[in-house]
């Protein structure tokens, strides 16, 4: 039982998975310190980066050491929508991201994940797998945030928060294309289970 435990919980993989989730309120943090202003945006976009970084470390270490396993597979998305949306939170508050924009991205990620978890609860969990857009959607925000959390000039030339609220837009717009992808493959079961 103890080996089943630290089988599923331990894994390099899935700790690497942990540290995102560990990971906010380190960010969320920063901005609280008394640190200047400069400095709070650089420590919480390169912590931002980082373990973000690890959703992509985390896959392929699990595929290379044999280390896959369902909880794995639950837990990575789970710390991917934390992280996001937590530290879209951050700047809502920070009045770097418009609000309307936040409860888009983090009501389809509710709306979503609640659609998943019924589809997987009637056997029709294949209806909504991940699809092109909605990885698109995610590699934008990835983009988005950390540009939005340095707030500044880039290598002294890319205005950060200009391309950042930029990426963002495109990411909410995304987002709606994608739920409504979500929905429309779903539709069909739906309405099998109603009738």
């Amino acid at each position: 039982m103890r080996d089943t435990i630290s089988t599923m919980f331990l894994t390099i993989p899935t700790l690497m998975t942990w540290t995102r989730i560990v990971a906010i309120p380190f960010i969320v943090g920063v901005f609280y310190t008394e640190l200047p202003v400069e400095s709070r945006n650089f420590l919480a976009t390169t912590m931002f980066v980082i373990f973000a970084a690890t959703d992509w470390l985390d896959g392929f270490l699990a595929r290379k050491l044999n280390q896959t396993s369902s909880f794995g597979a639950f837990l990575d998305p789970v710390a991917d929508k934390f992280l996001v949306c937590a530290s879209l939170l951050v700047l809502v508050h920070l009045h770097r991201v418009h609000v309307l924009v936040a409860l888009i991205i983090i009501g389809r990620e509710i709306a979503i994940s609640a659609l998943r978890e019924w589809m997987a609860q009637i056997g029709a969990s294949k209806s909504v797998a991940v699809h092109f857009v909605g990885k698109l959607k995610t590699t934008v925000q990835m983009v988005a945030i950390p540009f939005l959390l340095f707030n500044g000039q880039l290598f002294g030339v890319i205005d950060t928060h200009v391309w950042g609220t930029g990426f963002i837009w495109i990411a909410a717009i995304l987002t709606i294309w994608s739920m409504i992808y979500y929905m429309q493959k779903a539709l069909p079961e739906i309405r099998a289970r109603v009738k």
